[in-house]
């Protein structure tokens, strides 16, 4: 068989076997791969092909390689007796790479155009621009992640930080970092202190396990609210469950309302408002939000049972690219350290390393140093060893990164630390807020005062 070639390409040659092995030598077959074919021919090297690829290259082998295989077949069965006739039959059949093609192919060098599988075939879609393209900064585009179910705080600390943004409710902390991580999510809110409860430690853990970055903040006042199912009195409830947060922020109005009630800690907020309305429970109440009883179809017993009227829920911003630090608003940075020195004289440099550039600092924080939790010293005066807890210190202090201040403050705690990263610079909160607001579920408040209320009817709230 004659050779396909063309002659401003290099020949490429490929030998094929057919079954039965002739007793000539094989045809070579060449083939071509080219980026570009004749013009005569429609933009294609044989009639009726789809295009110049390699998959279209391939096929033509494919087929090639056939041809082949009847030719010798076909010279090889004329020597066959009477009673080799059906396989004869079978030779000269349609045959694609050395095998009986089905009824419907055909053998011509015209190459079937391949439909397009991306949308419902075998094959995936392919990614885009679009698909990695940056997220936006707001609007209703925007994912963001929370810790909690639809009513928790976390979910209208993500509806202030991000107006008309797509909440996603994640089980667990841990989940929604990994959320913005996978890029299921554009950001993540979740809090990090409140002014009665203090720190959060598991988020402060999870800042240096994971590389997200605090790109801004939001403080949300916390309006706690005693939550049962309609029509059940006070009087009746055996327990109450709640966050432990939330659980800590009330212990004293829970006293002083003469509750004989057991508290039970749970995962969150909404979702114990959530357990008493899907389970029934008529001894059992929730504290949650206005918005977590209209959402679940609970009434509010009492309004406002906080301990202290400013109880305020710090949430952090998170994402997977930092922002660009600016200076013409106020800004706030957080950072992670760690020393490996003996003495406590590392923490006071650090410190003063502050102090002595006026820089103020809003927040200190300690936590174990998981990786090496306890440091062994050996110490001639007390003959033996001494064995001292090691620790990572959180700093959050009122300056941008782009102040040369913080800059140089940084460069001079580098020299006596062990590890320093910079978990994040961005604008500070300074939306006004009002401490006895009573919370409406997007993060607004309005003045209500400070003691609780008892309601007398049933289905109250935002």
């Amino acid at each position: 068989m004659p050779a396909i070639s063309s002659p401003s390409s290099p020949l490429l040659p490929i030998r094929f076997r057919s079954r039965r092995r002739p007793t000539s030598t094989l045809t070579p077959v060449r083939s071509v791969y080219r980026h570009e074919a004749p013009a005569a021919t429609g933009g294609n090297f044989f009639p009726g092909a789809i295009g110049a690829n390699r998959a279209d290259w391939q096929s033509s082998c494919a087929i090639l390689a056939g041809k082949v295989a009847i030719s010798q077949q076909q010279q090889n069965g004329s020597q066959d007796d009477a009673s080799s006739a059906g396989d004869g039959e079978l030779l000269s059949s349609e045959v694609i790479n050395g095998r009986k093609a089905p009824p419907c192919s055909s053998t011509t060098l015209d190459l079937v155009p391949i439909g397009d599988n991306r949308n419902g075939g075998l094959l995936p879609r392919s990614l885009t621009i679009a698909d990695l393209s940056p997220a936006p900064m707001h609007g209703s585009d925007l994912r963001v992640a929370y810790q909690g179910v639809p009513g928790a705080y976390s979910e209208a600390a993500a509806g202030k930080a991000y107006p008309g943004c797509e909440a996603i409710p994640c089980d667990q902390f841990e989940v929604a970092f990994q959320a913005v991580e996978l890029w299921i999510a554009d950001r993540a809110v979740l809090p990090v202190e409140n002014s009665l409860g203090g720190s959060i430690h598991r988020n402060y853990d999870l800042l240096l396990r994971h590389r997200l970055h605090i790109v801004g903040e939001v403080q949300l006042p916390v309006h706690h609210c005693l939550l049962a199912l309609p029509g059940v009195q006070p009087e009746y409830l055996t327990r109450v469950i709640s966050h432990p947060q939330a659980l800590a922020q009330c212990e004293l109005t829970l006293t002083k309302m003469g509750l004989n009630v057991v508290r039970e800690a749970v995962d969150d907020t909404a979702g114990a408002a959530e357990f008493v309305a899907a389970n029934g429970l008529r001894d059992t109440a929730a504290i949650a939000s206005n918005r977590a009883a209209a959402l679940y179809g609970l009434q509010v017993l009492a309004d406002g049972i906080q301990d202290d009227s400013s109880n305020v829920t710090r949430f952090v911003m998170l994402a997977r690219e930092p922002i660009i630090p600016r200076t013409d608003r106020p800004f706030k940075t957080s950072i992670v350290f760690a020393h490996d020195r003996e003495g406590t004289s590392v923490l006071f440099k650090v410190l003063s390393a502050f102090a002595f550039r006026d820089i103020s600092l809003t927040k200190i924080e300690s936590r174990p140093h998981r990786g090496r939790p306890i440091r062994v010293v050996d110490d001639a005066n007390l003959g033996g060893t001494a064995k001292h807890f090691e620790y990572l210190f959180y700093v959050d202090f009122e300056a941008s990164m782009a102040d040369v201040k913080a800059q140089n403050a940084l460069a001079e705690i580098q020299e006596f630390t062990s590890f320093l990263r910079v978990l994040g610079s961005y604008p500070m909160d300074m939306t006004p807020w009002h401490g006895g607001g009573q919370h409406n579920g997007n993060g607004s408040a309005s003045s209500t005062g400070s003691s609780p209320s008892i309601s007398p009817r049933a289905g109250r709230g935002y």
